[in-house]
């Protein structure tokens, strides 16, 4: 392996724990179960858009929370429901229900979490490709 590759995947995975790191902090939560629960939003999430929304959101993900992001998809059975409460119970049958959470924060901070990594431009293309009730988890500009 170069020096250049190895470096490219330690920033990977610095970048990544970074992110954990900020969720975690933001829940009040261990990295564990932080780590669960951005995937299962980002699996919803994913699951929810466009193929070619989908798309945008991941090119701007850092390369392991990519990887996170894509894990298990399967590109011939999108999800369709788009109501605020069949995202809601995506994430919890997801994630599990062996903790109590408040699960509309949770969500929020995650939706934050990308807010301030990801451009602005496409933060508003993927809350706007969602219902109203939906994108009031979502940071306010």
């Amino acid at each position: 392996m170069t020096h250049t590759s190895v470096t490219g995947f330690t920033h990977a995975a610095e970048q990544a724990q970074q992110w954990v790191n900020e969720l975690a902090r933001d829940l009040g939560w261990n990295e564990q179960n932080t780590y669960r629960f951005l995937k299962s939003v980002l699996h919803a999430l994913r699951d929810w858009l466009s193929p070619a929304e989908m798309a945008d959101l991941s090119a701007q993900l850092p390369t392991l929370i990519r990887g996170m992001y894509f894990e298990g998809w399967k590109p011939d059975s999108p999800t369709w429901e788009r109501k605020k409460s069949d995202f809601v119970i995506c994430v919890r049958s997801n994630f599990g229900d062996e903790i109590d959470i408040d699960i509309d924060q949770a969500i929020r901070a995650v939706f934050k979490l990308l807010d301030r990594h990801i451009s602005h431009g496409e933060i508003v293309q993927v809350r706007n490709s969602m219902k109203k009730s939906l994108r009031q988890l979502w940071p306010v500009d």
